[in-house]
């Protein structure tokens, strides 16, 4: 499948009849892992690459190291990625266009565009630059637009969620396929701002949130994992490191299931 036809795919992902159930992977094993476990579609989690990295999360990681962790999952699945690219790495307009263009050009069909605590018009021209970058390189890409109000808790109650909306429709505006809100949990809440956003609406993966099932039937499109994948990964690792200092036995990491990871990526 090659870029052009992959982009449609994820974009059809997103107009159902089913929610795109979506992980996120921090490198070439993780993704491949993920896509023989039946994934649609391979996100990138910015956490998760920073960490990855040795770096903390919020536009700190080097761009060439995204890159290159976008080309090699790119290089091992099939199915189309997304990559989290946070708020893009600068606030300079004519840099993001060059930076979304090597984000093309690394193999992502589809990003994530975080506001953050930034006002949300410059992330709408964030959105406006991003998507004339993505036509000039010839690729139909998939702009998630993150909204931050209810993450970092930004207003509260009913002013967080007008916020959220009015947002919504501000990145829609500026060229946004789908809205990214990440935080809410509440029935009631998720549903409300799937029927007031214009866009396909993505929720994140959190302790409390409805299953999938439920969040498909209240409207929500996509679901991201985030760094949860990322998280519940090592912090298996670190308790059977532990355990394997503590005796020196093989039992930890007796784990069957995960195939030949070598005959993989042999091709």
């Amino acid at each position: 499948m090659d870029q052009t036809t992959k982009a449609k795919t994820f974009a059809a992902l997103h107009a159902g009849p089913d929610i795109l159930v979506l992980p996120n992977a921090w490198d070439a094993a993780s993704a491949a892992v993920m896509e023989d476990a039946g994934a649609k579609a391979v996100a990138t989690s910015s956490a998760a690459v920073a960490w990855a990295h040795g770096y903390p999360d919020g536009d700190l990681l080097p761009l060439p190291n995204l890159l290159q962790t976008i080309s090699t999952v790119a290089r091992v699945v099939s199915v189309p990625v997304t990559a989290d690219i946070e708020g893009g790495y600068t606030d300079d307009l004519g840099q993001l266009a060059d930076n979304i263009k090597a984000v093309i050009g690394a193999g992502a069909v589809g990003i994530n565009l975080e506001d953050g605590t930034r006002d949300p018009d410059l992330h709408a021209r964030k959105v406006e630059v991003a998507r004339k970058a993505a036509a000039a390189a010839g690729v139909a890409l998939f702009i998630n637009a993150r909204i931050d109000v209810y993450l970092k808790r930004l207003l509260e109650s009913e002013a967080a969620e007008a916020e959220t909306v009015r947002r919504g429709a501000l990145y829609a505006g500026a060229g946004a396929d789908g809205i990214f809100v990440p935080g809410p949990t509440e029935e009631a809440l998720i549903g409300r701002l799937v029927a007031a956003i214009a866009a396909p609406v993505n929720i994140m993966l959190t302790g409390g949130l409805p299953s999938a099932a439920r969040l498909q039937a209240l409207g929500v499109r996509r679901l991201s994992s985030g760094g949860r994948p990322f998280a519940g990964a090592y912090a298996y690792l670190a308790n059977a490191v532990k355990a394997y200092l503590a005796d020196g036995l093989a039992d930890p990491f007796l784990i069957d299931g995960l195939g030949n990871l070598n005959k993989r990526f042999a091709g």
